[in-house]
């Protein structure tokens, strides 16, 4: 039981208290206006701390394991959205909720949980942290070009207009490369200073969450999304992440990688990142349809933390060579 119970870790509590407050007391008029405001800063400054904290070092010495690198990036970039157009193909679920099912499939590898789920199942951290920081960093440059690609072409009507991709540019991709253009100034006090931009990273994230969710309540979304659309939703999220899994453990057996790589390919490949789909939904879709798309990728989150937390814990406990 307290194993269980460690998975919801005070951020995952606070993600769904946020979501709680927003639909019981939704910011909305002139406040909602500030909250938008707040939000856009928000965004800025949680990418232009990501830009700070990634060193050319970790992106030149991790691209010696080039094999595994490019099969993760296959695997988060070239099969999650295939999976994900299969899915949405269906007549399951339709309009905002299908956009997010779809969306979810674009975006890139988390960063903390996958390696620290490598750590635990004793794999190779180091190429864990190369090949999620490619996933991080190429996805803010990927999924917008997806998402433009991707859900015009598909039944997911997403809302999402090609000028985007220049609002993109300007909240997204210019503070990142800014942020890494004054790493030689700021790095070292970037790198001292771990529990303020935890705080920054997360509270930009539970902020984005509780202004989307807001508008998604004003314009009726309870209203308008019934339990057995949450329960579908869940369902094929648990499908959604069987696929990868099991997908990754084929794919790192055909390439015949040692239990250590494989074990990086099985995390970094099958995960979804919350930290870069909230503000990335913020800023590409209306915000009346954020809250909406944003559920299947939340309930994503929860089923593979506690998916891979199970798995990592087996996998710790286990000298098998094969993942």
């Amino acid at each position: 039981m307290r194993r269980f119970l460690a998975i919801f870790e005070p951020f995952v509590l606070a993600l769904l208290g946020t979501v709680l407050l927003a639909s019981v007391l939704p910011v909305r008029g002139q406040a909602a206006a500030v909250a938008d405001v707040a939000t856009t800063a928000g965004i800025v400054l949680l990418f232009f701390l990501h830009g700070a904290k990634l060193s050319r070092e970790a992106i030149l010495e991790g691209a010696r394991n080039w094999r595994l690198h490019l099969a993760v990036l296959g695997t988060t970039f070239v099969l999650f959205p295939l999976l994900g157009l299969g899915l949405t193909s269906l007549p399951l679920v339709q309009g905002p909720l299908a956009a997010g099912l779809l969306f979810l499939t674009l975006l890139p590898s988390t960063v903390q949980s996958s390696i620290a789920f490598t750590a635990l199942a004793r794999g190779n951290v180091a190429a864990a942290v190369c090949s999620a920081s490619f996933s991080n960093v190429l996805g803010i440059f990927l999924t917008p070009a997806l998402v433009a690609l991707l859900m015009a072409r598909s039944g997911a009507h997403s809302g999402v207009a090609l000028d985007s991709i220049e609002t993109i540019a300007l909240q997204l991709m210019l503070p990142f490369a800014l942020g890494h253009f004054l790493r030689p100034w700021i790095g070292a006090f970037v790198s001292r200073r771990k529990t303020l931009l935890t705080l920054v990273d997360r509270g930009s994230i539970l902020l984005v969450v509780y202004t989307a969710f807001s508008a998604a309540v004003v314009e009726g979304l309870w209203s308008r999304v019934t339990g057995s659309e949450l329960t579908l939703l869940a369902v094929l999220c648990c499908v959604l992440l069987a696929a990868a899994l099991g997908l990754t453990t084929v794919l790192a057996r055909i390439m015949r990688l040692p239990r250590e790589d494989a074990i990086v390919l099985l995390f970094c490949g099958s995960k979804k990142s919350l930290a870069s789909g909230v503000p990335m939904a913020g800023v590409l879709f209306a915000p009346a349809q954020v809250g909406a798309v944003l559920l299947p990728l939340m309930l994503f989150h929860q089923i593979q933390l506690i998916a891979c937390a199970f798995i990592a814990r087996r996998a710790s406990e286990t000298p098998a060579p094969a993942v």
